[in-house]
């Protein structure tokens, strides 16, 4: 590889992460959003549970559980926000793993450029 083709690739990986920091930003909002909106989901399942509303989970009708199982049947009331939740975590996980890989390869890149920079001086 020549000095100019790995300076290119140096600066891909730059625009790259920049640009993964950008959308990583998003996932970090997208994540936060989905954790607040499980959680305010469960509060008020609990609400209306204890108030006697009736719902209806896999066609099952439930209303007035016991105290100590409303938990668990709000959990189940609201799996779609708790799906929600998980997917915007896996996003962010996948993203901060990416990002790391890309950093490995701009490392790798400068390395090479040093190491051919410093053999052409010689």
């Amino acid at each position: 590889m020549e000095l100019l083709a790995i300076s290119r690739k140096i600066e891909e990986k730059i625009k790259t992460l920049e640009l993964g920091r950008d959308i990583l930003k998003e996932y970090v909002k997208n994540k936060a959003e989905t954790m607040a909106n499980y959680e305010k989901q469960i509060a008020i399942t609990l609400i209306k549970l204890k108030n006697g509303l009736e719902f209806e989970l896999e066609g099952n009708k439930i209303k007035n559980p016991p105290a100590s199982f409303s938990e668990k049947i709000a959990k189940g009331i609201c799996y779609q926000e708790k799906l929600d939740m998980e997917t915007a975590e896996a996003q962010y996980k996948n993203a901060i793993v990416g990002m790391g890989a890309i950093e490995a390869e701009l490392n790798g890149y400068q390395s090479i450029f040093r190491y051919i920079s410093h053999e052409s001086e010689n």
